[in-house]
């Protein structure tokens, strides 16, 4: 077969690659701009959030500041994880865009298409022949460590950025090599810290390689140190990493680790291997090989036994690179060692952990070296078998690999095949917000803190009617400013005097204190679509709409009237125990018994839940046994994951006791409760019976 180096038209060929595997694994609907349906839930929530509100700020110096999404708090586009990148590439061009406008979609594909082509480009390096690259470039492509990150931090799935590093490291001898270094450097600091610091890494390692090699001068090395420093120090700062002075750390260093035995447990992404013992934390430094890389691990261990000579040689003359794959590798393990369930510690200093803290979730830094894994495995191939045989060994593996994690990217394609919408269901229906948003400038949520229980469905009122909140959710924060926000919020709630231009949505921690004090004369106090309000001088405000105080008589639970309906995918106020966090769509039972406390009226005749049952082929039925008030009313069995609607009656003798006490509690038994990770398909280890949409009191 001709070198495929020489002929540029087949550079189209790993592009195609990158853009099948898109439509494979992530579908069609993410690239419409206009939807925003598959945003709606977790941290791609607050991408687009951060998003929507750094697009109609006005422009600041440094360019990425964000004060419409977090107000005192502080923000900025890096903070929110928007893709500073595309952020800064579309805010110029808001006039012109739709009212709803996403570029995640096209993110995605940006990442599969150039995780082709630079794993092309790398097996470039290797070999000439057209097949062995397109299909070492699929095993690239087919990437679980990449393809998981698509379902939560999409900045995070810019693999490319690191295949692109290895590439340039890797090459002989890189043409204006300060030039593409510096792109690449600027561009990734504009996309992600984490990813930034292994490019980073690796330059450096490329850089003091070349140096001591004397392929470029010391003076030569010196400038470009320094050039490219100051190149990605000034992208920082624009993009709003120096936007909090403190805070940049966080916990969790050791926790979020990788296990030793993570590139071999697929965790739920595999039909043939089993899945792996590990600690809580350990999903973060998820680093699947998958199964079509390992078969290939023996073949390429012969072919090194055979003879060890080729991958010695290329070695030797990256020494530089290797120690900081090295330092990559151990960073990724922390002090923490994990080996499947057993974890093996050894000391740090207070300062080192503090440093390491700035990238806490440090399993993630294995990446660069999973893929010098693969390509290692490649090369080996290559130098120890005939063409046909490699074409064939990496034909079957790409095959096994796509087949064998099916179960994990057909649960990723789901997510990002749901219906397509331009916005999001809120819960916030009433007239009530709209009178609202026309009178005040700011929603705030009292607590300030970060990623408050009700966040979303703040932030998300907010960005609709153009008004500025402190509910977010964000990477960082500082630590200073959250605390000033806490004892300028502590002496409203004991002074009951509050910002006139602000909403304030409260926090069930605070509803005592805030009816001890509130204003009765000037401020509303009462709950609307389930969510507690304090509008200060609402009650003067001659255009704002009449609504029913509850004022110094509010209590936690709201009584609820006969045709109420309850959801439970934002609160979980009458959720007294046994249930997991509330999603988009509502929230599991946690643990085999369940509560719910109502405050009901006595002419309630019963309770309608709509929920779905936990139930898989291999495990199809779920026993639920309810009881009111410590008196079981109903005793059932639900076959179906769907539309269950379960009908509590309500007892005369209980309706009477409820003139006197309107308090009722729901208990729910549910002895059939399972983990998903004991039915082996995946590693939620919660153990789970019912799934509570809504609650209906007739």
């Amino acid at each position: 077969m001709k070198d495929s180096r020489n002929h540029p038209a087949l550079v189209l060929l790993p592009l195609l690659l990158g853009v099948l595997t898109f439509f494979l694994v992530i579908g069609p609907h993410a690239l419409d701009p206009q939807n925003i349906a598959w945003l709606e839930q977790g941290d791609p929530a607050t991408h687009y959030l951060g998003w929507e509100y750094f697009r109609h700020s006005p422009w600041t110096f440094p360019l990425g500041l964000n004060p419409f999404y977090g107000l005192e708090l502080g923000s900025s586009i890096i903070f929110s994880d928007s893709n500073p990148l595309l952020a800064l590439l579309f805010k110029p061009f808001n006039a012109w865009l739709p009212e709803t406008f996403q570029y995640f979609g096209l993110w995605l594909l940006a990442c599969f298409v150039l995780q082709a082509w630079f794993g092309w480009k790398l097996l470039g390096l290797m070999t000439g022949n057209l097949l062995i690259r397109l299909l070492g470039a699929g095993l690239l492509v087919f990437s679980p460590a990449m393809f998981l990150r698509m379902g939560a931090h999409l900045s995070l799935s810019g693999h490319f950025l690191i295949l692109a590093a290895l590439y340039l490291a890797l090459l002989p001898k890189v043409r204006r090599r300060r030039l593409a270094w510096g792109s690449l450097l600027a561009v990734t600091a504009l996309v992600h810290a984490y990813l930034l610091a292994m490019v980073a890494l690796i330059w450096v390692a490329d850089l003091l390689g070349k140096t001591f090699s004397k392929q470029i001068t010391r003076r030569q090395g010196l400038i470009e140190g320094v050039l490219l420093f100051v190149v990605v120090s000034l992208c920082c700062w624009q993009a709003g990493y120096f936007a909090i002075a403190d805070g940049a750390k966080s916990g969790g260093f050791g926790l979020y680790r990788m296990n030793l035995l993570s590139p071999f447990d697929p965790a739920g992404w595999s039909f043939v291997l089993p899945n792996l013992p590990k600690a809580s934390g350990d999903y973060e430094g998820f680093n699947y090989l998958g199964l079509g890389v390992l078969l290939l691990v023996p073949l390429a261990l012969i072919a090194w036994l055979r003879d060890r000579q080729p991958l010695k040689n290329e070695m030797r003359a990256r020494p530089w690179l290797l120690l900081a794959l090295l330092g990559l590798w151990l960073f990724a393990l922390s002090n923490q060692i994990g080996i499947g369930a057993q974890t093996f510690s050894y000391p740090l200093p207070k300062l080192a952990i503090n440093l390491a803290s700035i990238f806490r979730a440090s399993g993630r830094m294995f990446w660069p070296v999973l893929y010098a894994l693969i390509l290692i495995v490649i090369f080996l191939l290559i130098r120890g078998y005939r063409p046909r045989v490699v074409i064939a060994l990496l034909a079957l593996a790409l095959a096994v690999q796509v087949v064998d994690t099916r179960n994990g990217w057909m649960g990723l394609r789901q997510s990002k095949m749901l219906t397509p919408s331009a916005e999001w269901a809120s819960p916030m229906a009433d007239p009530f917000w709209k009178s609202a948003a026309a009178h005040y400038r700011n929603v705030r949520s009292l607590m300030p803190q970060n990623q408050s229980e009700r966040w979303q469905v703040i932030a998300e009122f907010a960005a609709t009617h153009g008004l500025k909140t402190d509910a977010v959710y964000m990477g960082r924060m500082s630590s200073k400013a959250l605390g000033e926000a806490q004892v300028k919020a502590r002496r409203m709630l004991e002074s009951g005097q509050y910002d006139a231009d602000s909403l304030y949505i409260l926090d069930d921690s605070v509803l005592a204190d805030a009816g001890k004090t509130v204003n009765s004369e000037t401020d509303l106090l009462t709950r609307v679509d389930g969510l507690v309000v304090l509008a200060p001088g609402w009650k003067r405000c001659a255009q704002c709409l009449p609504m029913h105080d509850e004022g110094r008589q509010m209590s936690l639970l709201a009584l609820t009237h006969p045709g109420q309906a309850l959801t439970f995918n934002y609160t979980t106020r009458q959720l007294a125990s046994g249930w997991s966090t509330p999603e988009g769509w509502g929230t599991w039972s946690q643990g085999q018994q369940a509560r719910i406390d109502l405050r009901v009226r006595p002419d309630s005749h019963s309770i309608v839940l709509d929920v779905m049952a936990f139930v898989q082929p291999q495990h199809p039925s779920q026993r639920v046994i309810v009881s009111l008030n410590g008196e079981q009313v109903l005793d059932t069995r639900l076959t179906q994951l769907q539309d269950n609607h379960l009908e509590i009656p309500i007892s005369t003798a209980l309706r009477q006791r409820l003139a006197v006490d309107d308090r009722l509690t729901i208990e729910l038994r549910l002895p059939d409760a399972i983990s998903p990770l004991q039915l082996g398909l995946n590693d939620d280890s919660r153990v789970m019976g019912l799934g509570l949409k809504r609650l209906t009191v007739n």
